[in-house]
């Protein structure tokens, strides 16, 4: 990484990252395969922070307490750290689009399992299967847009992608408040698998056939970790994704029993950190290819600080709003960015580093899901917040000798 102007070539130059659009051939697939994608994405985000705004409801319905049921967001953010590298090693030289099929069968069969779950038992089932989902799904799908686009187009196309994610939040809790409110958590669940049926039938018919560029081995995983802008991108990753989710998974509560906002109100304020988080993804997608660092840092103050002061604006509806909007514009930024730095960080190994991305993300997810399950038990909304401010603010300060050039 002593190469500032190398590193970002290897991020707008995919050809030969991926060596297979190479020697002049125009990439296959096009935007229209990239909006497959992109919806995929949507459809597995969905699905794996549905349950964040239906917690109470599922709560009560399954008979376990509100930090017990937080283990529908620690599951699948367990199963996809494991199977992330797992299904990258072992697809070895399968066609990526079959691959994505596959694993887009899962996220359905989940989320209609996850509808019938008759108590916690079968519900923990039915998130392993999507935790097996999104975390080959990330791995593999979230870097294809450089084998889809032209080089000119790939951050546009890879903000596209990541767009899936922030609509995903866009939609997932206010969905789950709403539907579960009108008809019970168990419709919201069954209004996923539909998603994910569409989602996977956009998949099959305009994703082009993705050969593999080479077989995935264990040496190539370890190896990609002996870049150190690659170490000090997953270090900002667990940081930032360990904080965020100890609060954000439990802001619904915090809406209702601190802020005291009935059930519409709650649906309202988290469309609006969702639509903000969607503004932040494409706000950052202009600028990130020149701005990586100040991006990043930025992103992550803005979360610690909305996350810290939150605590002190219960009272103040108007001030909870505005600080929700400020945290979701913020960490909307924040997938993008990190995908942009782990691929900067890894030009060699790209699918190695994607995979270590979702495994760092997912691991920090689960534990801040579940940690902040057990400090909200124990202490309340207000000490979760307090730790995901914390933890934001050490994931920004990770650039504040930067010996990296990140852009």
């Amino acid at each position: 990484m002593s190469n500032p102007s190398r590193t970002a070539s290897a991020v707008q130059q995919p050809e030969s990252i991926h060596g297979v659009v190479g020697g002049g051939r125009s990439p296959r697939g096009g935007w229209s395969a990239v909006v497959s994608v992109a919806l995929m994405s949507f459809v597995l985000v969905l699905s794996e922070f549905l349950p964040i705004g239906l917690l109470p409801v599922i709560s009560s319905s399954l008979r376990v307490s509100i930090g017990t049921v937080g283990l529908v967001v620690v599951v699948p953010g367990l199963m996809a750290a494991v199977t992330a590298p797992l299904v990258t090693m072992a697809s070895g030289r399968l066609d990526r689009r079959r691959v994505l099929i596959v694993l887009a069968l899962f996220i359905a069969a989940s989320n209609a399992l996850a509808a019938m779950a008759p108590n916690m038992a079968v519900m923990a089932t039915a998130r392993v299967l999507l935790g097996v989902g999104v975390g080959g799904f990330w791995a593999m799908g979230a870097g294809v847009a450089a084998r889809l686009v032209p080089a000119r187009a790939v951050h546009r196309a890879t903000s596209l992608i990541t767009a899936g994610i922030s609509a995903g939040t866009v939609v997932s809790l206010p969905l789950g408040a709403l539907v579960g409110h009108l008809a019970g958590w168990r419709t919201a669940f069954v209004v996923a698998a539909g998603a994910a049926l569409l989602a996977l039938a956009t998949l099959a018919v305009r994703l082009p056939a993705l050969p593999p560029t080479g077989a995935i081995r264990l040496a190539a995983l370890t190896s990609a970790l002996r870049s150190p802008a690659a170490r000090i991108a997953l270090l900002a990753t667990v940081l930032i994704f360990f904080g965020h989710f100890a609060a954000y998974t439990y802001v619904t509560p915090y809406l209702e029993d601190r802020a005291h906002f009935g059930s519409s109100a709650v649906t309202a304020v988290l469309l609006a950190y969702g639509l903000a988080g969607l503004a932040g993804n494409f706000a950052a997608g202009a600028v990130i290819g020149r701005r990586l660092r100040s991006v990043y840092v930025v992103s992550a103050v803005l979360v610690a600080a909305a996350a810290a002061l939150l605590n002190a604006a219960a009272g103040a509806a108007p001030a909870v709003v505005a600080l929700v909007v400020v945290w979701g514009a913020a960490f909307g930024a924040v997938p993008l960015a990190l995908q942009t730095w782990i691929l900067r960080a890894t030009p060699e190994a790209p699918e190695s580093g994607m995979a270590l991305l979702v495994s760092a993300c997912q691991i920090a997810l689960a534990a801040g899901s579940f940690i902040g399950g057990i400090v909200v038990d124990g202490y309340g909304t207000w000490a979760g917040f307090a730790v995901g401010s914390t933890l934001a603010l050490l994931s920004a300060a990770t650039q504040i000798r930067p010996r990296l050039p990140l852009g």
